[in-house]
């Protein structure tokens, strides 16, 4: 959990947990205290630790003799504007939860920072299987395709809902969501730049004189990808989409082509689809259009160009982060380190979407 980027990763560097970090500590006796209060169900006595990803919004695994629970909080210390929004997290798992969408159970929030020491909320603890590998090397050739098939009509399923008739239309702001979010990550890197990158200046002046248009409003995830849902113990099913705290209302062309960007990256780029039995990049997208109903795909270049320009700002603010001592994963500066090569790779897709 937490916005690692798309690529691949080692499992065992990020899946389960470990004690709770001193940094990351928090008062478990008044947090139990809390949720006998405010959570349907709960039973102490309350075990407290933390997973190992999740270096944006400290997670925590919450264990009872009858159940375990999920704890997402905001990190201590300085924040950059509108990031780490835990409450818009819980909005939306809680609205699409009663759509029936493969969510955790949203339990309870709490903004009162008195607690334990930054807003948070509860979730179900949801058991089943996370893949960080793209390729699926612990699965049969039959099993990987339908895997892939199920996380991309599950996707198409989450931009079908109408926004307004779910409880969430005021969950992102009106007009162009690309504008938004051009804007948005240009604020978030100018607040945590730490050196100058020619690419990016280069970027935030032509990407927001090159927006498409916008055709459709729908609940975005923002960072859609396999290791960010659990599936089912035996079953190619997704049984829970998590990490919502880039989601919003916008463009889900935006989702649609980020996901499409996870054939390019580490972990798929090179692949023998073939030989994996894997959807390429152009099945995905077929995929995609015929849950969605919708005809092909624009040029992708442009939308390229404005995603890896994100995960660049998104880097850096992993970067500012470390600065400012509020970084929550030892594998932070290694993010951090690839907004340069982000950069460079959003200039090139702007490159050939007509940039000079």
């Amino acid at each position: 959990m937490g916005t690692q980027l798309v690529g691949f990763r080692k499992d065992d560097d990020y899946t389960g947990t470990k004690p709770v970090e001193e940094r990351h500590r928090i008062d478990e006796a008044r947090l139990a205290e809390w949720m006998q209060s405010n959570v349907e169900g709960y039973a102490g006595p309350l075990e407290v630790q933390q997973f190992k990803g999740g270096q944006s919004n400290p997670t925590y695994r919450l264990n009872t003799p009858s159940r375990s629970y999920v704890m997402r909080r905001k990190p201590f210390g300085k924040l950059l504007p509108s990031a780490h929004a835990v409450d818009r997290e819980f909005k939306v798992i809680a609205a699409l939860g009663k759509q029936g969408f493969p969510v955790a159970h949203a339990y309870a929030l709490c903004m009162d920072d008195s607690v334990i020491g930054a807003a948070f909320y509860i979730m179900s603890m949801e058991e089943g299987r996370v893949f960080w590998d793209p390729t699926l090397p612990s699965q049969p050739p039959e099993m990987r395709r339908a895997i892939f098939t199920s996380k991309i009509e599950t996707l198409a399923l989450l931009h079908s809902y109408d926004p307004e008739k779910i409880g969430l239309g005021d969950f992102g702001k009106p007009g162009n969501y690309f504008a938004r979010q051009v804007d948005r990550w240009t604020k978030q890197y100018r607040a945590s730049e730490t050196q100058s990158i020619p690419e990016m200046d280069r970027l935030i002046e032509w990407l927001p004189s090159t927006l498409p248009e916008q055709k459709r409003v729908s609940v975005v995830h923002g960072d859609y990808r396999l290791d960010n849902m659990i599936f089912h113990a035996t079953e190619p099913k997704v049984q829970a989409v998590l990490d919502w705290e880039l989601s919003t209302l916008g463009d889900p062309m935006a989702d649609f082509t980020y996901l499409l960007m996870q054939w390019i990256m580490p972990g798929l780029d090179g692949a023998d689809f073939k030989a994996l039995n894997l959807p390429t990049m152009d099945e995905a997208a077929a995929i995609y259009c015929k849950a969605a109903g919708i005809d092909g795909v624009p040029d992708l270049n442009w939308y390229f160009a404005y995603n890896t320009f994100r995960l660049a700002g998104i880097t850096q603010g992993i970067a500012g982060r470390i600065r400012d001592g509020t970084a929550a994963s030892d594998k932070a500066k290694e993010s951090a380190a690839r907004t340069v090569p982000l950069a460079q790779a959003s200039w090139a897709y702007a490159q050939k979407a007509g940039a000079k």
